[in-house]
């Protein structure tokens, strides 16, 4: 049980942390926001470390290095994917990898959930691509500000990339030493901080934020420590297959609060994804 209430947690975590991104996201763009949140996440880490304790063995902090570049990398082709091909088929292709790669990873190395956890399972991975979804199109084309949007060859390769890049950041952070305390997290956030930066400087939008925009981008590096540090320790305590498909039903807490706090209208698809989220949550729970 307690590994499925952290994952719920950096679902949570993972979810409101992409609402405020969107908000700021709107204001300035989002590479701007992700280059102050992620250097300040990893400075709200560098602070917990030596409070948590731990062994900092080579192999875990390389697991971490190796999360954060994905992770890095998943955020930078996501956006380039969804700037240029229709989110209607971008989400929710990207959403079905974050969760498939590594529960199907978890399986290949031999955990057995229950039956009743693999039921919940497989609800879920369909939960995660329909509140995903926005939008549906079933031409996979959209126009938007005069300009179609298309999924084409090299949106398909970027939405893949994204997709798999987080999905191999689970499974990455997975494998970690339960005895490494929070050095994974420390080394995971360095090098999506760096990665961000140098994506920053090439793009050439490296400049500083003021008011709102960096209040939101300060709260998203809070957020995403919250949600980095629960996945963490679900991990350490729970099968991949599990809680890697929890921690990715991060959309529907971004749904509900653009919902709630936006009046954002939500489509019957989304609906019934979260209410097939629930239903999936507490099958795990219970399997």
């Amino acid at each position: 049980m307690i590994p499925v209430l952290l994952a719920l947690v950096a679902a949570a975590g993972y979810g409101v942390s992409d609402f405020f991104g969107g908000i700021a996201a709107r204001r300035v763009t989002a590479l701007r926001v992700v280059v102050v949140s992620y250097p300040f996440s990893t400075a709200l880490v560098a602070l917990a470390v030596p409070l948590v304790g731990g062994r900092p063995d080579p192999a875990s902090i390389l697991w971490g290095l190796a999360a954060g570049i994905g992770g890095g990398l998943a955020v930078w082709w996501f956006y380039a994917a969804l700037a240029d091909g229709p989110m209607s088929v971008v989400s929710p292709v990207t959403a079905i990898l974050v969760a498939g790669i590594p529960v199907l990873a978890g399986l290949l190395l031999g955990e057995r959930p229950g039956p009743l956890a693999l039921a919940g399972i497989a609800v879920a991975l369909v939960a995660v691509v329909l509140v995903s979804r926005e939008a549906p199109d079933e031409t996979t084309e959209e126009i938007i500000g005069g300009r179609e949007l298309r999924f084409t060859r090299r949106v398909a390769l970027l939405t893949v990339g994204s997709g798999a890049a987080f999905g191999f950041a689970f499974l990455f952070l997975h494998r970690t030493a339960s005895d490494s305390g929070l050095w994974p997290v420390l080394a995971q956030r360095f090098a999506s901080a760096a990665l961000v930066w140098a994506v920053a400087l090439g793009a050439r939008q490296f400049g500083g934020l003021r008011g709102e925009p960096l209040r939101l981008a300060l709260a998203v590096g809070v957020l995403d420590t919250v949600a980095n540090v629960a996945m963490l320790y679900a991990f350490h305590h729970g099968m991949l297959s599990v809680v890697s498909v929890i921690g990715s039903l991060y959309p529907a807490a971004t749904v509900l609060l653009a919902m709630v706090l936006l009046g954002e209208r939500v489509s019957r698809t989304q609906q019934l994804g979260m209410a097939l989220a629930l239903v999936a949550v507490a099958s795990i729970a219970l399997g």
